[in-house]
């Protein structure tokens, strides 16, 4: 078995979920999500015991380019991602009515597949267009099976597909370019080319347009808010669970070693505009009164930080940004669920509206609380291990950005504990909030499960995500 399989169970399940009807649509989804899951583990083991997962087929021969993925410990740890929290989103979607079912669910389906084939494409082009399909499913799902007011809503989702779709642009003129240059499209060819300093700082500054509106990194966040806001929950955490994982992945993957002078020389540029991030979107959070946007803006923040470790360009800032990436992808799936589930019996995701839930529902009461803390990096939380990591590495390249990027830990306790005492704690609220279903609270429990199991023991993913970034370092750091 090799990594093209799960490409395979990810389609046909999209297929199938679709013609299925809307009434089995949800059941079918959820079990070919499950499959891809199941799937993944079984390649982990494979690529463990040392076998060979990767595949490679010629595809068109002028230009020259080849149906080829690669499986190494960085991507496999974004595929195990991806695939974990897929099943999850699905089974989160149970507790609401869908119209048209079948194509919702076969959306999602579809966008696990393109981001799938993101994490593990090695041919750049093919790599382009599952980085392009995985737009076209949540652009739909948002505009479709959004809230709020139609024309708004279409605003915002027409701006985020312009804004990442322009961004795109500028990533396939460099790869064009590689092209001319190396004759392929092959990872390992744009590995080796020789390029000058002039060369690599545009490929690197045209990768960097398209992953920094992907993450977002400031000032490419702006449709970011709104779109998280204007979603459907399920879109919302698509995006910030696994879509936005695709850009800093992709600065690992590509810009990374593709561009290393331009990385090494524009170090400090880089690391300020992320931290920057951290600081705009933790204040920005603190003034938020709808609990969508404080998660979106409290989510700017962590990606910031992660991105600041990616740009550090050593092994424990690179390590570091890995594990809160995946960190990251559960807790937010968490809150944003666990603001759903608010929205489900208040129908309001005004704070001010909130309250006195603890006194109807200490059971959902103590899972939020725990994904709060999470959230802020408490220790044994998976979080913890990822941030710990980041500002380490900050540290080592200057004291100041480890100073000021921690401020995302004191400002996020801040925002994220009023937050969670203006809406779950006072006196009884008018409205009744029932406890949560067996559905919901599966799904908060696996998370929890997840971020406790990692942050007190994380050595699985760190020794599968190790040797792939030492590699990247190798090229990064080459002499010729």
């Amino acid at each position: 078995m090799d990594v093209s399989y799960l490409l395979i169970i990810l389609l046909i399940g999209a297929l199938a979920t679709y013609f299925s009807g809307d009434k089995l649509a949800g059941k079918v989804a959820l079990l070919f999500s499950v499959a891809a899951f199941a799937g993944s583990l079984y390649i982990l083991n494979l690529f463990n015991a040392g076998q060979n997962v990767d595949f490679f087929s010629p595809w068109i021969s002028q230009p020259k380019i080849a149906f080829a993925l690669k499986a190494d410990g960085l991507s496999l740890a974004m595929l195990l991602l991806t695939t974990a929290l897929t099943p999850l989103i699905v089974f989160s979607a149970f507790g609401n009515d869908h119209k048209n079912a079948k194509s919702f669910y076969a959306l999602i389906l579809f966008m696990a597949f393109a981001m799938v084939g993101t994490f593990l494409a090695s041919d750049g082009l093919l790599y382009y267009i599952f980085w392009e399909l995985a737009l076209i499913p949540i652009y739909f799902i948002a505009l479709i099976w959004g809230n709020g007011d139609a024309e708004e809503r279409k605003r915002a989702v027409v701006k985020f597909f312009i804004y990442t779709f322009a961004g795109s642009l500028f990533m396939l003129t460099a790869f064009i370019y590689m092209y001319q240059r190396a004759g392929s499209f092959m990872i390992d060819d744009l590995y080796n080319m020789r390029l000058t300093v002039k060369e690599q700082f545009w490929i690197f500054l045209a990768f960097f347009l398209a992953y920094a509106i992907k993450i977002p990194i400031i000032p490419f966040h702006t449709w970011q808010a709104k779109v998280y806001q204007k979603a459907p929950t399920v879109g919302t955490m698509l995006l910030s669970g696994i879509m936005l994982k695709m850009g800093l992945y992709s600065v690992l993957r590509w810009q990374l070693p593709i561009g290393r002078f331009a990385a090494i020389n524009f170090m400090y540029i880089f690391i300020g505009l992320s931290i920057a991030g951290v600081i705009y979107g933790s204040i920005v959070a603190l003034r938020q009164k709808d609990l969508k946007k404080l998660l979106a803006y409290s989510s700017l923040a962590h990606v910031g930080l992660i991105a600041a470790g990616a740009y550090t360009l050593t092994l424990d800032g690179l390590q570091g940004a890995v594990l809160q990436m995946i960190a990251h992808g559960f807790v937010v799936v968490g809150l944003f669920f666990a603001a759903e589930i608010i929205y489900r019996r208040f129908e309001t995701r005004t704070i001010a509206d909130m309250g006195g839930i603890r006194s109807q529902s200490p059971k959902f009461t103590s899972m939020f609380m725990i994904l709060v803390l999470a959230s802020v990096a408490l220790p044994t939380t998976f979080n913890f291990i990822g941030e710990f990591t980041v500002l380490f590495s900050l540290s080592q390249i200057n004291l100041w950005f480890a100073i000021i990027g921690g401020t995302t830990i004191i400002l996020g306790a801040y925002y994220m504990l009023k937050m969670f005492q203006n809406v779950m704690l006072g006196e009884t609220n008018a409205r009744t909030f029932t406890d949560v279903t067996f559905n919901e609270g599966a799904v908060l429990v696996i998370i929890i499960g997840v971020l406790f199991f990692f942050g007190i023991y994380p050595k699985p993913i760190t020794d599968l995500i190790t040797p792939s970034l030492e590699n990247i370092l190798t090229f990064v750091y080459r002499t010729n």
